[in-house]
């Protein structure tokens, strides 16, 4: 499960690059409840999404030439340079070095062997998220990819992941965990292959919601689109993939109350 007990390899922090940040807090604000703050002048642009004033995410401009709106999940690390230095032995590339920021942390992003984006967070006065698992906020994390035994590979030798297989309607599902504690337990997210020729090789965010419907209507009444209708899968909860008005997909996702 997705906490912000954050340790080596867990998701702890995930942001949006966006053309238009005011239009981008206004559309997340209306879907989640989430409030908008900025994170000062000196920032670029950058701010907080908040819920009941907890950090659940961030937004700030589009950095990258011809980079298209995005969420970036990041991973904890205990040391953004020696991460760095892994995902270049393994094959990955780095996008983005290390570096600063202000007192907060060190970051660096990167692309794995498949494609997919992908950053690291490296805390300091900011361990990470404030809010997981929670309605509105992030409680998974799902990798999409055309070879999912490769990139399992690339991100254990990076992050020392676990990997539990499960079968779901129409292919094989992999649990990832990270490498500390009852694996169950330290789940965080999955890995899927890509699922027709359309389906492009990338990181999902999934967040929370009490109704899954409710919100699909909410997205669409605010300028997002619908990718995959909400769907009920056995034993997991009820889903859906949607885009915001810039193109960024995500997922929602009311999961079913453990057994």
């Amino acid at each position: 499960m997705l906490t912000t007990d954050f340790v080596t390899g867990s998701p702890n922090w995930l942001d949006l690059g966006s053309p238009d940040i005011d239009a981008a807090a206004a559309f997340y604000g209306a879907v989640f409840g989430w409030e908008f703050r900025s994170a000062g002048p000196e920032s670029g642009g950058y701010g907080f999404f908040q819920k009941d004033g907890k950090t659940v995410g961030a937004v700030g401009p589009l950095t990258e030439e011809g980079a298209s709106s995005a969420w970036t999940v990041y991973f904890r690390t205990p040391d953004a340079d020696a991460t760095a230095k892994a995902v270049e032995q393994h094959g990955g590339r780095v996008r983005s070095a290390p570096f600063d920021v202000f007192e907060a942390g060190r970051m660096a992003q990167f692309t794995d062997p498949g494609g997919a984006d992908f950053a690291v967070w490296q805390p300091a006065a900011v361990k990470g998220l404030e809010k997981a698992s929670e309605s509105d906020a992030l409680c998974w994390a799902e990798l999409h990819t055309g070879d999912p035994e490769g990139a399992f590979d690339f991100y254990r030798a990076v992050f020392g992941w676990r990997s539990q297989t499960m079968d779901v309607p129409g292919m094989t599902y992999t649990v990832l965990s990270t490498g500390e504690g009852d694996q169950q337990d330290a789940s965080f997210g999955g890995l899927a292959g890509l699922q027709g020729d359309a389906e492009e090789t990338r990181w999902i965010p999934y967040f929370s919601v009490a109704d899954v419907d409710e919100t699909v209507a909410r997205a669409q009444g605010s300028g997002g689109s619908v990718l995959m209708p909400a769907s009920d899968v056995p034993d997991v909860g009820r889903m859906g993939w949607l885009a915001d008005p810039f193109g960024a997909p995500f997922a929602i996702i009311k999961p079913e109350p453990p057994q």
